[in-house]
């Protein structure tokens, strides 16, 4: 970069090309331009561009050949590659993509079109390298973010996890109890020597975190079931048992899509296996002894012992001293009794609970995967179809994309870090968790009453997220999720919710999300209908353009709308 411009090369054996090229771009960018592989590379002796603009078919040396040699040097590699092509196919695109291009230009492009697309590689190259300057000369700065996004990691995935205790109508604080008491058994099981060899290979900090998930899959029991306050018929307690199998497929969901495979394994297990018994009379596979992993013996204890000291929906809290009883009774037959019999010894401990708030100070988890497939898992509660997460992330994509080539949209788009805002967009829906299965799912018209439970997901969404800042260092992580959850059911009229907010007065964030949860709840299926052609669900949106809709978003939208089909023909497999 000189002079504050960053330095593009065009590499292309038509001439044509190159004019249009150097004379778009020109205006802001520092533009060389040269008609051969061989001649480039002698440019790159005297200088180093930002980006390379680099034609696939040229005589000599081709766009491949070109590129390979490019990453093959470690003064080159990191240079962006963005091929130019008069024809594109699925197979030429996937080599050139194999081979490290960023992107692809069909020729003839538009002047537009072609700075458009050049400005936002741009921008993810100024964020690449100021990642690398601070990787390489900050790095207290660094360790300090790392430990703050720890820090959110660990509390996303808690909120998720009392938000399955609240649909339980469990009491407050299961989850931070049963955590503290899985530390204490397992520090006294350390101390008597109790299983040490296996023990001696967990990442007990992992396998704490991991404990938050035992219970994710009563996110998909009915509420008539999960609330009911008297006894389960047969039928009732066999789709009760089903959320033992269910979290483990939540669980398995972020397992296809990440490498953190320690917490996945603890928490897949723990899930699967805390209902099993000693004895194989347990679910949901009936192991017997020591074929019960030993995280789920741990867990059965725990979770018994929290729910016989603490009320639910169909019993009072028993005493410590009753509890302790029915522990006592189910020695050898209910519960692992080595465990069991640590457990006995240090029953006191138990009485006498004192939270350490540090607790998760040294944990790990991936928030990336963990939100995205809670995410799924609400809006499959919600009627949605599957997929709906990686859906949603691209229709963003696309519009926000679009959005840069729009001077009243520009800055305040690149002012974003767009990671996070795609991220934090997967959680919009988050508090549908708080809404009753038979409002979500309901096939015929709401009621106004069940109107009003629906509108209180953005309350109940805004309580989440900001539970969650409280509990952080750095709260500002989760402005975008707190914009978009409370505002994607705001109008440009005046007429949405919760808050009535008008025009602009309500954030960019919401108002972009607006059209996209349009767009795709009408071109997807839903209890109450069936989906909507693309044609109609544009159609609608046009119809919306300063009514529910901010009307220069719906112009942005209206421009790249085709690839919004695209998006959607994809998701159905069309």
């Amino acid at each position: 970069m000189e002079n504050g411009r960053e330095i593009i090369v065009i590499v292309d054996d038509d001439s044509t090309y190159l004019t249009i090229g150097k004379s778009t771009l020109s205006e802001k960018y520092d533009v060389f331009t040269t008609s051969s592989g061989e001649r480039l590379f002698s440019l790159l002796e005297k200088l180093s561009p930002d980006l390379i603009l680099l034609d696939i078919r040229m005589p000599e040396m081709d766009g491949y050949e070109v590129i390979k040699r490019l990453k093959s040097s470690g003064r080159t590699r990191n240079i962006p590659v963005i091929f130019l092509t008069s024809r594109i196919d699925p197979v030429s695109e996937i080599k050139g993509l194999n081979l490290g291009a960023v992107d692809y230009i069909t020729k003839p492009f538009s002047r537009e079109l072609l700075l458009k697309r050049i400005d936002l590689h741009i921008m993810y190259e100024r964020q690449r390298k100021e990642l690398l300057k601070h990787n390489l000369n900050l790095e207290s700065e660094i360790d300090r973010k790392t430990k703050t996004v720890l820090e959110l990691q660990n509390t996303v995935l808690k909120t998720v996890a009392e938000l399955v205790e609240r649909r339980d109508n469990v009491t407050g604080g299961h989850i931070e109890r049963t955590q503290h008491y899985l530390r204490l058994l397992i520090d006294y099981m350390i101390e008597q020597g109790s299983y040490a060899d296996e023990v001696s290979d967990w990442d007990v900090g992992l396998l704490i975190m991991s404990s938050q998930l035992h219970d994710v899959g009563k996110i998909s029991i009915k509420d008539s079931i999960l609330m009911k306050p008297g006894r389960l018929s047969e039928d009732e307690f066999d789709e009760m048992r089903k959320h033992t199998t269910y979290g483990v497929d939540i669980i398995r969901r972020i397992e296809e899509s990440t490498s953190e495979s320690a917490f996945l394994c603890y928490a897949e297990t723990m899930a699967g296996s805390h209902h099993e018994r000693w004895d194989g009379r347990g679910y949901p596979h009936g192991l017997v002894g020591e074929n019960i992993p030993l995280q789920g013996r741990l867990m059965a204890i725990i979770d018994v012992y929290d729910a016989l000291t603490n009320d639910r929906p169909y019993k009072k809290a028993y005493t410590h001293e009753e509890a302790i009883g029915i522990i006592r009774g189910g020695y050898g037959t209910q519960f692992d009794p080595i465990l069991c019999g640590v457990f006995l010894s240090h029953e006191d401990s138990f009485r006498n609970m004192d939270i350490d708030e540090d607790i998760f100070s040294d944990m790990h988890d991936d928030l990336r995967m963990t939100i995205e497939a809670v995410s799924d898992a609400v809006g499959e509660r919600s009627g949605k179809e599957h997929g709906y997460v990686e859906r949603m992330r691209r229709y963003l994509g696309i519009l926000v994309n679009e959005m840069l080539g729009y001077d009243n949209f520009r800055e305040a788009v690149m002012a974003w870090d767009l990671d996070l805002f795609l991220l934090s967009a997967h959680l919009h829906d988050v508090g549908n968790i708080a809404v009753a299965d038979h409002i979500l799912n309901k096939t015929d018209e709401l009621s106004e009453k069940e109107f009003a439970d629906i509108i209180n997901h953005v309350e109940f969404g805004l309580q989440v997220i900001r539970q969650a800042k409280e509990t952080l260092a750095d709260g500002s992580m989760l402005h975008h999720a707190e914009m978009l959850v409370g505002n994607h059911h705001e109008k440009w009229d005046g007429s949405g919710y919760p808050r009535g907010l008008k025009g602009k007065r309500i954030p960019l964030q919401g108002r972009i999300m607006a059209i996209v949860d349009v767009y795709d709840a009408l071109t997807t299926d839903r209890p109450h209908r069936r989906r909507k052609t693309h044609a109609a669900a544009v159609e609608a949106i046009r119809r919306g353009s300063g009514k529910q809709f901010d009307p220069d978003l719906v112009e942005v939208f209206l421009a790249c709308e085709k690839d919004f089909k695209r998006v959607a023909r994809k998701a159905r497999g069309a």
